[in-house]
């Protein structure tokens, strides 16, 4: 079986993350779920574990198997990592190799499996030539993107930064672990 490790930001996106691990699941893949501290003020733990029937990782100092260093172990596990929704905020620590919470620790210890990030958030701060300045260094890395759709955002406005539909995320994905 395949794993495929979701991490969770704290985007109004987040819900649909749930929706993601669900198809994953009855796709036959294994989720593990990371949740950054925001992305738990949109959506609970409890519904990842009830979809994913794994336990949600949420802190970098939470012991979940103590002959476990987890955050390696977790990468090591992983065969394809799903940043999704993906907030500025965590695009950019991963660009400049910030590890301060258990999704971008985890992210700096994959050591084969390929990171897939799924952007959401205002089409400002999309747009925004620092965002644009770390999604190019990211992928100049070797980092996968799948890019936010146009719509009409939380905050009102219509325009690029809406995570991009469940449908395609799956497809990207399962071709990518099937190919």
């Amino acid at each position: 079986m395949k794993n495929i490790l979701l991490c969770v930001t704290g985007s109004i996106a987040a819900y649909k993350a749930a929706e993601l691990a669900n198809r994953f699941v009855k796709g036959g893949y294994g989720v593990d779920v990371i949740m950054t501290d925001s992305a738990q003020e949109f959506i609970t733990p409890l519904t990842f574990q009830s979809l994913t029937k794994r336990k949600v990782y949420t802190s970098m100092f939470a012991e979940y198997e103590p002959d476990q260093v987890e955050h390696i172990s977790l990468a090591k596990k992983a065969d394809l990592c799903l940043v999704a929704p993906a907030t500025a905020n965590i695009i950019g620590k991963i660009a400049c190799g910030i590890a301060d919470d258990m999704a971008t620790t985890v992210i700096m210890a994959l050591e084969r499996a390929p990171v897939f990030i799924c952007p959401a958030m205002n089409t400002n701060m999309y747009q925004n030539p620092i965002v644009q300045r770390n999604i190019k260094t990211l992928k100049e890395l070797g980092y996968h993107f799948i890019e936010p759709r146009e719509s009409r955002l939380a905050c009102g406005d219509l325009g690029k930064g809406a995570l991009a539909d469940v449908e395609v995320i799956v497809d990207t994905v399962e071709k990518y672990l099937e190919g």
